[in-house]
Parts: structure tokens; C-alpha cells; sequence
């Protein structure tokens, strides 16, 4: 069994997808379709922008998930078809990626609502208030004391659950760096602000949440083709309206990643392909189960060798 997953924010580079277009037309279309939709030239920005206007999270997100969504298109053109997989699953934003590929939602709604997700979680907080810090080397329930013990009167909560040795606590600014410095006394590899620009996934994010159901409220979901394994269950789940609401909770919620990566192996999953953007999930995955093959799928040659394999 294989499953599909799709890269969230920070795996964004001037350029990329710009191979599948130029090699794929159906890929080439992806990338047409999300700039309609938002009324803007965003591909241009993706293949011959700056890197720090990309990097915002309102174009970040809908460009990592036109990448992601142009890899399916050529993999699609190469033979393989979303009945290949027995799971698709994304971090973060790359649920989304993962639920258009799976047909339950367009790429021009799903370009919208994460134009929508993008500004509604910048503007949750004001810039300079939030943070968010990877502790490395604690597991997840430690992590979990450290920031409750952290938070004090502020927010501090472990927001991803990326895999074995790697946690992401998000909150307010200076209550992350207390988690920095607590993680560092409980023995962390590492502990580091990350570079982003608002503390998501946490509580702090609860206007934007608001602002998710709303958008979401006039979107239709179809019925995936595959099941979605939801970042804040942790497991599979394919009714329209139970997705809506997980993608409400998904923009306070932890992201499960480890766990979710646990639950496809559990159901029988082998053979994972990154498609989209970097191969940071391909690694992560590789640190939670070592017996499950990791492959990222990111440009042309990839995207002939998944298929081959797939196909063999």
C-alpha cells in the first residue's frame, strides 16, 4: 500500500513547479487556474519573484499547493491515478493539497481558501506578539510540559508533532523563548525560533479559525477518492462536512504529523511519496518508521521515476 502526502509552509523556493509546467501541460494548467482564481499573476511570483514576498503566508500557501497539485497533474499524465494511493494526507496548508488531489475540492476553491487562510492567520496576531520554536531531540509529551510550565500567564502550546525528536511550540513571543530556554535545561539537541511570520497552530489563531468556517461554509466538498488522513485526528476521514469542521480545528489544533505517518503504517501503508515542494516530510517520515520507503516527487525526473515504480 502507498500513500500520497503534501508539504506545508516553508518548503517555498523561487522557481519551483516551473519544470512540471514546462514539461507537463496539465501541470502548466494547475499553475493557470490557481492565478484565475485569485486574480493575480502568482506564478509569476513563484518562478521569477523574491523569496520574502513569496515566503508571506498569504502567497505561500496557495503557491505550495499549486506545486503540489501540478506534481499529481504530471503523475497523473505519466499513468498513475489517485487510485495508486490508499491514503493522502498533508502538513499543515498541504491538507488542502491533499484533499484537491483526492477531487474533494477544486483547485480554484482550494486556491481561494487558502488565500483566505493565509491573510486570516497573519492577521490573527500582530506581528513582533507571536512565535514559534522547534525543540529538537524532546519527545511530544515532554514538550507538552515544557510548554505548559512555559505559558504561564500567555499561550504556549506544542503546535507540531513532526516526529520522534522534533516538536514545534507556538505562543506568545516571549513565552516561546521561555520554552527555549526550559527545553535547553531538559536536555534538547537544539531548541530555535523559527522564522515565521505568526504563531499558528495554537489558540492565539482562534480569528482565523472563525474566519475559516465562514469561507468554508460556502465551499462544496465532495467525497475524497481517497481517504485524508486529518492533521488534527491523526486518522482517516472522507465525509464532506466532518472535513469542513477538522479544517476549522486544524488552524488552532496541533498538527499530529508523527501520528498520522503511524496511522498509515498501521493500516498497511509501505511506500510514501512526497509530492510537491522539498523533501522535509520525506525526512520526518524516514525518523518515525525507518522500514517505510520515503520518496520525494518534485520535478520531471521524479515525477518519471515515481511512476515507473508505481506502475511496475
Amino acid at each position: 500500500m502507498r500513500a500520497f502526502v503534501f508539504p506545508g509552509q516553508g518548503a517555498q523556493t523561487i522557481g519551483m513547479g516551473k519544470d512540471l509546467a514546462d514539461a507537463y501541460p496539465a501541470a502548466k494548467t494547475v499553475f493557470d487556474e490557481v492565478d484565475a482564481a485569485l486574480g493575480e499573476d502568482l506564478s509569476g511570483l513563484i518562478w521569477a519573484g523574491d523569496i520574502e514576498t513569496l515566503t508571506l503566508t498569504r502567497n505561500a500557501q496557495p503557491a505550495l499547493m499549486a506545486t503540489s497539485l501540478a506534481a499529481i497533474r504530471a503523475l497523473e499524465a505519466e499513468g498513475v491515478s489517485m487510485a495508486a494511493a490508499s491514503f493522502v494526507a498533508g502538513h499543515s496548508l498541504g491538507e488542502y493539497s491533499a484533499l484537491a488531489a483526492a477531487g474533494a475540492l477544486s483547485v480554484a476553491d482550494t486556491a481561494r481558501l487558502l488565500r483566505v487562510r493565509g491573510t486570516a492567520m497573519q492577521e490573527a496576531v500582530a506581528v513582533g506578539d507571536g512565535a514559534m520554536a522547534a525543540l529538537l531531540g524532546l519527545d511530544f509529551a515532554t514538550v507538552q510540559d515544557v510548554a505548559a510550565e512555559a505559558a504561564g500567564d500567555a499561550v504556549c502550546e506544542a503546535a507540531n508533532d513532526n516526529d520522534p525528536a522534533q516538536v514545534v511550540v507556538s505562543g506568545h513571543k516571549a513565552a516561546v523563548e521561555r520554552a527555549v530556554d526550559l527545553a535547553k535545561e531538559r536536555g534538547a539537541k537544539r531548541a530555535v525560533l523559527l522564522p515565521v511570520s505568526a504563531p499558528f497552530h495554537c489558540s492565539l489563531m482562534a480569528p482565523a479559525a472563525e474566519r475559516m468556517a465562514a469561507a468554508l461554509a460556502d465551499v462544496t466538498i465532495q467525497v475524497p477518492q481517497v481517504p485524508v488522513v486529518a492533521n488534527v485526528l491523526a486518522s482517516a476521514v472522507d465525509d464532506p462536512e466532518r472535513i469542513k469542521a477538522l479544517l476549522v480545528q486544524q488552524v488552532t489544533g496541533a498538527v499530529r504529523w508523527r501520528e498520522s505517518v503511524a496511522y498509515m503504517v498501521g493500516q498497511g501503508v509501505t511506500e510514501i511519496y512526497e509530492v510537491g515542494a522539498g523533501k522535509a516530510l520525506s525526512g520526518m517520515i524516514r525518523r518515525i518508521d525507518r522500514s517505510v520507503a520515503a520518496t520525494p516527487v518534485g520535478g520531471p525526473d521524479d515525477v518519471k521515476a515515481a511512476a515507473a515504480a508505481i506502475l511496475t
